[in-house]
């Protein structure tokens, strides 16, 4: 007899998976890691980090048994062969409808409900396609699996003849030159980011809460098609405004209170990223006068940023700015990170650059997505003025994202 279950894994390869990119486009991603990965030297490479394996084959998912029981092991993941075509894609048997909803992966691998050890399963798969021994690279810097299972992993391939090393920068280092689509899709995430920020200015007023305010953003971007941001997206008024990090809560928006609102848009996971600084009425003289200083960098930015600019000259040059200005000293930090796809509970990618650190010859390169942070602590303990800007760098041109105006709002 056939289960249930059996007719809706039918019904999910019937329809089909849904898919941000053409199969030609992951066919690429798939053949420049294979590349990357026989200029390492690698036989094999396994990828546990749900951007890489969202990146390689589309599948995403809300949950990855990243803080589980520690019965249930996260180590489902893609394992790729650098003479293999294809890769071999294992996952849980409980995702077996998503995993053929979200992902262009053809050979899949369920872990059966039988106690079967998930670190066996994946090393016999291996083993049975004649990929073992060999040199295995990990992404020992993602979080998942833990470190327990990834203890176990790393001892099983070397129990099978493999030498196991790091190969984290490589998924990373393809994901920081964005396609055209991919660009596409993060200029879409910034439009959703300006309808959040929007939302926020609308909801903003004395009486209210954090969490109102915050609660109206992620409606209003989810209308539009937004996602669920890779961190969750801090209002933060009064003086928690000075704790950049601080989650929305109860607390009441005072008459007064400087206001800090920084959210992300998120279209097919790609994030575009855009923080304001709120006044409920009209601030003291001074604190304004601080506040329009900190915004008045965005202009000097955006003549400075452009394709192929050494990272060293935009820092050189906003430290000027913010000297000649009087309030680089106040600084809680400036610079930025690479932006795209992200899932809970982080949305920074690899590349970073700061004022303060040596940034060697890195530059802006065509294909980038960064932000542009540059957050001060303001006068009379008014709390913190947040400055964020999204911008990608394509051959001609370097173009910040956001249409909503970079200058500090008064909420009357």
């Amino acid at each position: 007899m056939t289960t249930n279950k059996e007719l809706m894994v039918e019904a999910a390869a019937a329809e089909g998976p849904e898919l941000a990119f053409g199969l030609d486009e992951y066919k690429n991603r798939l053949d420049r890691v294979r590349a990357a990965m026989a200029a390492a030297g690698l036989d094999l490479l396994f990828l546990s980090a749900p951007e890489s394996i969202c990146y390689l084959s589309g599948y995403q998912a809300e949950w990855y048994r990243a803080q589980s029981p520690v019965d249930w092991q996260p180590a489902s993941g893609i394992m790729i062969s650098v003479d293999a075509d294809d890769y071999l894609h294992f996952e849980e048997e409980d995702e077996v409808i998503l995993t053929r909803l979200t992902s262009v992966s053809r050979d899949l691998r369920f872990l059966p409900h039988d106690g079967s050890p998930v670190i066996d399963f994946i090393v016999g798969a291996c083993k049975g396609e004649g990929w073992l021994p060999g040199r295995v690279g990990l992404e020992m810097w993602s979080y998942r699996p833990n470190r327990m299972v990834s203890e176990r992993f790393q001892a099983a391939l070397q129990a099978a003849g493999c030498q196991v090393v790091d190969a984290t920068q490589i998924v990373r280092g393809i994901r920081g030159r964005k396609s055209p689509q991919e660009l596409a899709y993060t200029r879409t995430a910034q439009k959703i980011a300006d309808i959040g920020m929007a939302a926020a200015r609308n909801a903003l007023a004395a009486g209210v809460t954090e969490l109102e305010v915050y609660g109206e953003i992620v409606a209003a971007m989810a209308k539009a098609g937004g996602e669920n941001p890779g961190i969750t997206m801090p209002v933060a008024s009064g003086v928690k405004s000075a704790c950049v990090h601080a989650l929305a809560s109860r607390r009441v928006i005072m008459p007064g209170d400087i206001v800090n609102v920084d959210v992300s848009g998120v279209y097919n996971r790609y994030h575009a990223n855009m923080a304001r600084c709120f006044s409920i009425g009209e601030p003291d003289p001074v604190v304004r006068a601080a506040v329009d200083k900190v915004y008045g960098a965005v202009p000097v930015a955006a003549e400075t940023f452009r394709p192929h600019l050494p990272v060293r000259d935009l820092l050189d040059r906003m430290e000027r700015y913010y000297a000649e200005v009087g309030i680089l000293q106040d600084n809680w930090w400036i610079g930025g990170y690479e932006l795209g796809i992200a899932f809970p509970p982080d949305w920074v990618g690899e590349f970073y650059y700061e004022l303060g650190t040596d940034p060697g010859d890195s530059a802006f390169e065509p294909g980038m997505v960064v932000n542009y942070e540059a957050n001060f602590y303001l006068p009379r303990a008014a709390g913190m003025a947040m400055c964020i800007n999204t911008l990608a760098f394509t051959e001609e041109s370097a173009e910040f994202l956001q249409s909503t105006p970079a200058q500090l709002v008064v909420i009357d």
